[in-house]
């Protein structure tokens, strides 16, 4: 094999008087006319915190990787419809300019949907305002949303002041740019992907277009103009040569080939046996293909953004995104990582630079929980109720220059009289914690649609505290994410009216407004939820990474502000990774939102602990 260009080598000059880019010919892939392979790997910026960054890509070269690939989750960068942030760790530039520093070729992956075990799949969750809402297709509402979110998106990839631009017949790194993402398997448009790929080329992206489908799909997520490339973890009898049914006599490319998978709560940690996946990325090799580990390092669903499955039943994605990949959460190496750097090394038959040292992680000990406020103590200080006659989903609460509430948890009061027979008619979207004034009666959720709540004399709030546990991301049923009551709770068969609504998002904003309200005290002998419980963790020296173990039902926690996202007492996950670079020398304040009860210690540990494992078959 030829091997891969030197990027340190090539000075601004050069990288100018590039004009050919990604090509194919003959079944193989070109660049700059000559034979090139891609040897790529998955890591989303998003997903890792911008100080380890470069550390990622250095490891991706170590291993004999030339390709970096990334997804653009949108509903990060445009939070609230109108307002995009490409700042701090979603500084897509200057991630693309770092792996370009590093002599890594990038494949964009800009969407508007990305799949990616992600909230509604990178989709933001205001689109779902519009009760017509058709995602993924040429409907009106979603192509103007998603032509507004490309005429601030593309400008950053295709700029084209002199070194400016990120396209590599512009001197940058991306050499291809992936239209949309496994359309094949949801396909409800037959013009969408041909609106997709003209949103692209109309911005001014000018390189090698692909698209990425799985096998079932492949034919059904095909666009005239843009290169099929495959996703799968087992190679089966003939896969690659499936892709001349649909295109002759194109190199073969493998966009996602899943060096592990994803974990749910309430079932196991899936690893993929490290000699199995290289055995068969070797194959891959051997018959001449391309090819992109998904994930080379997957990092963490920090805050609320995992998404969740939905096939015979709900299952929320867990927090972590090891993935089982090549790097671990933390991005340290593992089997994986050695033995694919001697089969690269092998291959492309030139040393490799040495992998970096890993850094090492910190044990801090106990922390204790030392304050706490409850819930309801918190409400009437920080919280505006939003005041209804009817139960109003998530979405389209009046918040956040009317863009909704996108995740966390909601609130809905009523007054009651008497008890009896509550049921939801299926209309709890995902979990409901159920209260007569402070007094938990319950839970409500897919499976539990029905309550009998305690008889009483007078009039009594009653409260549901429901939780988005994360939109699901893959299959059909992306127009039904809506999240909190999305339908009328009826008691004794009369539905509920006349409702306060509370937004708990815990943005950053709700949690410097509660770190300075008054009502902390000592937290008690005997406690019950829901209340947020804070503590202090002292750092004598440099910070280092570590992983918080949780004992509780469940909880979120918070660290200097910036949310680890949750954990669950039903696994597999039972640590969350805490960054270093998130940790300050000296004191970090550690603020924790419990839903029942729970210990009043939490341990700081330097190895994380992901569950009870099940090999993938």
């Amino acid at each position: 094999l030829s091997p891969r260009f030197n990027w340190s080598e090539l000075i601004p000059l050069q990288l100018w008087g590039r004009t050919l880019g990604l090509q194919t010919a003959n079944s193989q892939f070109l660049l700059e006319g000559m034979p090139f392979r891609i040897f790529g790997g998955s890591m989303h910026y998003f997903r890792v915190p911008r100080e380890y960054w470069e550390d990622r890509m250095l490891k991706m070269k170590a291993c004999g990787l030339n390709t970096l690939t990334t997804y653009v989750p949108w509903n990060l960068h445009e939070q609230e419809r109108g307002k995009f942030d490409f700042t701090r760790n979603l500084d897509l530039e200057a991630f693309l300019s770092l792996a370009a520093k590093n002599g890594l070729w990038v494949i964009l992956r800009p969407g508007p949907y990305i799949c990616s075990e992600w909230d509604l799949g990178g989709l933001p969750s205001w689109l779902l305002q519009d009760p017509e809402m058709q995602l993924r297709t040429t409907y009106k509402g979603f192509t103007e949303a998603v032509d507004a979110y490309f005429d601030h998106l593309m400008p950053i990839v295709v700029r084209n002041f002199p070194f400016c631009s990120q396209q590599y017949k512009r001197g940058g790194p991306i050499i291809a740019v992936q239209v949309e993402n496994e359309y094949g398997s949801y396909a409800k448009d037959p013009n969408y992907m041909t609106y997709v790929k003209m949103a692209l080329l109309n911005r001014g992206i000018v390189e090698m277009l692909m698209t990425s489908d799985n096998k079932n799909g492949l034919s059904f997520g095909l666009v005239e103009g843009a290169l099929a490339t495959v996703n799968f973890q087992k190679l089966e009898p003939g896969i690659l040569k499936y892709l001349d049914t649909v295109q002759r006599d194109q190199p073969k490319m493998v966009m996602e080939y899943w060096t592990g998978w994803f974990d749910n709560w309430g079932g196991p940690h899936y690893v993929f046996d490290a000699d199995d996946m290289v055995n068969t990325v070797a194959s891959i090799l051997k018959l001449g293909a391309s090819i992109n580990l998904y994930m080379f390092h997957g990092g963490t669903n920090f805050g609320f953004m995992n998404g969740a499955l939905e096939a015979d039943e709900y299952k929320s994605d867990v927090t972590s995104y090891d993935y089982d990949a090549v790097l671990t959460e933390a991005g340290d190496y593992t089997s994986k990582f050695f033995k694919l750097r001697q089969l690269f090394s092998m291959i492309i038959g030139q040393p490799l630079p040495l992998p970096p040292v890993i850094e090492s992680k910190a044990s801090y000990g106990a922390i204790l929980l030392h304050q706490y406020v409850s819930l309801w103590d918190v409400l009437p200080a920080l919280l505006q109720p939003i005041k209804s006659e009817f139960p109003i989903n998530m979405e389209n609460l009046r918040l956040n220059e009317s863009s909704g509430q996108s995740y966390g948890y909601v609130l809905y009061e009523t007054v009651i009289f008497g008890g009896g027979h509550l049921h939801t008619r299926d209309h709890v979207r995902d979990r409901a914690q159920v209260f007569v004034n402070t007094m938990y009666v319950g839970e409500l959720d897919y499976n539990t649609v029905e309550l009998s709540l305690p008889e009483g004399q007078g009039f009594r709030q009653l409260r549901l505290l429901v939780e988005n546990r994360g939109r699901v991301n893959y299959g059909l049923a992306l127009n039904e994410q809506r999240k909190g009551l999305i339908g009328d709770v009826f008691l004794n068969k009369t539905p509920l009216r006349n409702f306060k609504i509370y937004s708990l998002d815990m943005k950053p904003a709700f949690m410097k407004s509660l770190r300075h309200t008054a009502g902390w005290s000592t937290v008690p002998d005997y406690f019950v939820g829901p209340a947020f419980f804070r503590g202090r963790l002292w750092i004598e020296h440099q910070p280092q990474d570590t992983f918080l173990k949780l004992q509780a039902r469940l909880r979120v926690v918070f660290v200097n502000g910036q949310n680890l996202g949750r954990y669950w007492k039903i696994g597999p996950q039972e640590t969350l990774y805490l960054p270093g670079p998130w940790l300050w020398k000296g004191s970090n304040e550690i603020v924790i939102f419990e839903e029942r009860t729970a210990g009043r210690i939490i341990q700081s540990v330097d190895i994380p602990y992901l569950g009870r494992t099940q090999y993938v078959d």
